[in-house]
């Protein structure tokens, strides 16, 4: 693999979980998605799309229990690949954000790829469950992702009557903002006046 390519395998293993995942920020979109949870699996493949990467993910959880550590695992495993894809977050856009629609749903996202991990999730669901997936478990997705990937990341649900649709949004504009956040700039080291990000 040569140093150029952002691309990233990473693997994580615990009495809980097995995770297997690999990363490529500058993919088409594609997906092999199972994490055995199908609707979490829908929303990782809808944030691939809209990310334009190409994402594998593979996951053994203990579904027996519930989707939690699945879920948080899965979060914290792509920060750790989002980490190592984008390097130093040098030469990046760094920052991205998108309001994005789905018919009753309407969600905004703003990133900064910049090495603090911070989320603000303000999302309130109809519904405690869709299609298996607990909707309290969309936080513990993103709240694992930020703090493995050393992002700031703010969520607000601005409108949304079916969770489908809310959920859905939210994976969306996710994608379409770090599509935005890690899009390279030529000449460009780190967005940063200091010179440094922490």
């Amino acid at each position: 693999m040569k140093k150029t390519e952002r691309t990233a395998a990473c693997k994580r293993k615990t009495k809980e979980t097995d995770v297997d995942l690999v990363l490529n920020l500058d993919g088409a979109g594609t997906f092999n998605i199972d994490t055995g949870i199908g609707f979490f699996d829908h929303m990782l493949a809808a944030m691939a799309v809209h990310a334009s990467l190409d994402l594998n993910v593979s996951v053994k959880g203990d579904l027996e229990v519930d989707g939690h550590h699945t879920v948080e695992d899965c979060g914290i495993v792509l920060g750790q690949a989002l980490k190592e894809a984008l390097g130093d977050f040098g030469g990046i856009a760094r920052f991205g954000s998108m309001l994005l629609p789905m018919d009753d749903a309407l969600a905004r996202v703003a990133l900064d790829a910049g090495g603090r991990p911070y989320l603000k999730f303000d999302a309130a669901f109809a519904n405690p469950s869709v299609g298996g997936f607990d909707t309290c478990l969309a936080r513990e997705f993103f709240r694992g992702l930020v703090s493995a990937a050393g992002m700031t990341l703010h969520i607000r649900l601005l409108e949304g009557e079916n969770d489908h649709h809310s959920c859905e949004a939210i994976f969306k504009a996710f994608g379409h903002a770090l599509r935005q956040a890690a899009a390279p700039v030529q000449g460009q080291g780190i967005l940063s006046s200091k010179g440094v990000l922490v």
